[in-house]
């Protein structure tokens, strides 16, 4: 007769949340890999580690309806452990342990030497880079530094992922060299505030030459930039994205709003008059540059007149992407001691309004790509057709190229020159030449 002991475990890591959760859990099942450990990313196994998200309130309801899930899958027989990690654990672990005991155990964010020792593996410091990546083959997200310290009043990383750590260049230029040795192509770089790279290992902002170095690395075709914070942004980027055809022309700023006493209540450390001369001055230095930015609306105090501006800002500045949250209050930040008194549907209306006005700008200008060539990677082949991105395009979050599967043929993973022949709010349709 076989005991359960002698059954050979599979390891399943669970990812919700960002793309710095996605890098986190492919570093935790390179070192589970190493160590020879079965390990599956979102599959069946009997072993569950769930990479929690705190960041707002959907991010936790998910995060706690997950563990929920996978509770209930233990007591049914059908998963033997549950372990959680991320954020949603490191910010709330007393309260977790509490409300939902059946848990194995929880991990923090800095806790990978710790999880590793419970899923009966030893953590390896000589692996550097060594990732299972869970994106498609031809990109893979580049984490160049951890943690934060802006001051935001609205935001909970620092309370989940502590004070901003940069990584060496040579460490970050030896995993991208890994990375490529395995048909990466694109790069895409993040953090949760690039424009501080550097400051604590170099005493300067480094990120151009961070920049410099990875151009060099064989295979790779593409870097693009997620996540930089406006006030102090290292201008010398814009040079190098300028002189090296591989950083593409995309940059990633969180501007938040634009009203100045939401700026300083938010304490983002900048003005409407500031913020509209950076993005300027981007555009001047860079006249092909995409920007994408995140605003938030119906944050404290926010009044009818904050809102317009906005509105108005946003019709003024005409960027190629950007995304509308709401809200959320979350405890432990500055701003919780503010009163949440924007009701949830004016929140609501207000984020559908700026969309709707921000689908008629992404239109419009994509109506001007309409008969031109560009240079698309392609990701992958979803019904009739195959989804490909321009360098203006990140994964998942911008518009997407859709190119008629039954008319025509195109590699996965590989880049293509599509002429765009039609274009809607969100995507265009081109193809190959």
């Amino acid at each position: 007769m076989r005991t359960k002991s002698l059954k050979k475990n599979k390891i399943n890591v669970v990812t919700l949340g960002c793309s710095k959760n996605v890098y986190d859990s492919e570093v935790l099942m390179g070192q589970l890999k190493a160590s020879g450990k079965d390990v599956v990313h979102e599959e069946e196994g009997n072993i569950v580690v769930i990479n929690t998200c705190g960041f707002i309130n959907n991010a936790k309801e998910e995060s706690v309806n997950t563990i929920l899930e996978y509770v209930q899958r233990k007591e049914e027989g059908a998963v033997d452990k549950v372990f959680v990690t991320g954020c949603l654990s490191e910010r709330y672990k007393p309260d977790l342990e509490k409300e939902i005991p059946d848990v194995d155990q929880y991990f923090g964010t800095s806790d990978l030497p710790i999880l590793l020792k419970a899923l009966g593996a030893d953590y390896r410091h000589e692996l550097i880079g060594e990732r299972l990546t869970t994106t498609p083959k031809n990109y893979a997200y580049l984490k160049i530094a951890e943690g934060c310290d802006r001051p935001c009043s609205f935001c909970a990383i620092p309370l989940m992922r502590g004070k901003h750590k940069s990584t060496p260049i040579e460490d970050l230029v030896t995993e991208a060299k890994k990375l490529a040795e395995k048909g990466v192509q694109e790069l895409i770089l993040i953090a949760q505030d690039l424009t501080y790279y550097g400051l604590d290992l170099y005493k300067k902002r480094n990120l151009a030459e961070l920049l410099k170095e990875l151009v060099k690395v064989e295979g790779i075709e593409w870097i693009r930039l997620h996540y930089a914070f406006p006030t102090g942004f290292p201008m010398d980027v814009l040079e190098v994205m300028n002189e090296e055809p591989k950083v593409c022309n995309y940059l990633d700023i969180p501007l938040q709003h634009i009203s100045d006493s939401i700026l300083k209540s938010m304490r983002r450390g900048t003005t409407q008059e500031k913020t509209t001369r950076l993005l300027k001055e981007f555009r001047a230095a860079v006249p092909e540059m995409t920007i994408r930015t995140t605003l938030i609306v119906g944050y404290p105090g926010e009044t009818e007149e904050d809102f317009q501006t906005l509105k108005e800002w946003v019709k003024e500045m005409r960027f190629e992407r950007l995304g509308c949250f709401t809200y959320s209050h979350e405890e432990n930040t500055h701003a919780y001691n503010l009163e949440d008194n924007v009701p949830e549907e004016v929140k609501q209306a207000r984020a559908a309004e700026i969309m709707d006005i921000q689908s008629q700008i992404s239109w419009e200008l994509n109506q001007e790509k309409v008969g031109q060539v560009f240079k698309c990677m392609i990701d992958r082949k979803e019904g009739n057709y195959f989804i490909g991105r321009t360098e203006f395009d990140s994964p998942d979050v911008d518009n997407e190229v859709l190119i008629d599967a039954t008319q025509h043929y195109v590699k996965i993973g590989e880049f293509t020159n599509i002429k765009i022949f039609d274009a809607a709010d969100f995507d265009l349709y081109g193809e190959p030449i």
